[in-house]
């Protein structure tokens, strides 16, 4: 694997050669100290991987990660920095990058990176991988409409969904069937809904029950 490494503090620079050329199946073939170098060298040697820093002169790391993504999509982007934070993460990943490592870990974590996305597949620096895994969590949760209804209004959401009259439904949740009606009044004003047809539809798009 050909690799270029793009970082302006040269002794980061060389501590990842270092690394990186201990691998007997990994050659660096340079190593540039700006975003507008690493791109022109990423155009004129066609490395496999290019190792990118966050911050540097001329050209940052994101705007030269876009541009090598635009004139050369073969070019796989591991990308090192010290920043952690995730807005940090998402720029990157969202300007191409195909992995994110902070520098105080990349020495061990720089090889594993390249050797994942060599393989085509995302590195996400271990500090990063609950983060990322609570952020989905919470966008998931932000945008799934039965986190509108209590953990009741769910119960009592499938029963009906699944055929069975308001009386069934108080039996099996030992409620009154007023209480069963009241519910489904309240589902039907937080979804927006109108009628037992609507809220079965919903509960079936929503993975509430299956058809199958």
């Amino acid at each position: 694997m050909k690799i270029l490494i793009a970082d302006d503090h040269e002794v980061v620079a060389e501590g990842l050669r270092h690394v990186i050329e201990a691998q007997p199946d990994m050659q660096v073939i340079a190593c540039v100290s700006n975003g507008s170098e690493a791109v022109r060298c990423a155009i004129e040697a066609s490395p496999d991987i290019v190792v990118m820093d966050y911050a540097m002169p001329e050209l940052n790391g994101i705007e030269a990660t876009r541009m090598i993504r635009e004139r050369r999509p073969p070019a796989s982007l591991p990308f090192e920095t010290m920043y952690s934070d995730p807005g940090y993460v998402l720029r990157a990943l969202q300007a191409g990058a195909a992995s994110y490592i902070v520098k105080k870990s990349a020495a061990s974590e720089v090889v594993q990176a390249i050797r994942e996305v060599n393989a085509g597949r995302r590195y996400l620096g271990k500090q990063f991988t609950d983060g990322a895994i609570d952020r989905f969590i919470q966008d998931a949760t932000a945008g799934d409409p039965l986190t509108r209804l209590s953990s009741r209004e769910r119960q009592v959401l499938q029963l009906l969904a699944e055929g069975h009259t308001s009386t069934e439904v108080a039996h099996t949740l030992s409620l009154s069937p007023k209480s069963v009606d009241t519910y489904r009044a309240r589902m039907e004003q937080k979804l927006g809904l109108h009628d037992l047809a609507s809220l079965i539809k919903f509960a079936i798009q929503n993975g509430v029950i299956s058809i199958e």
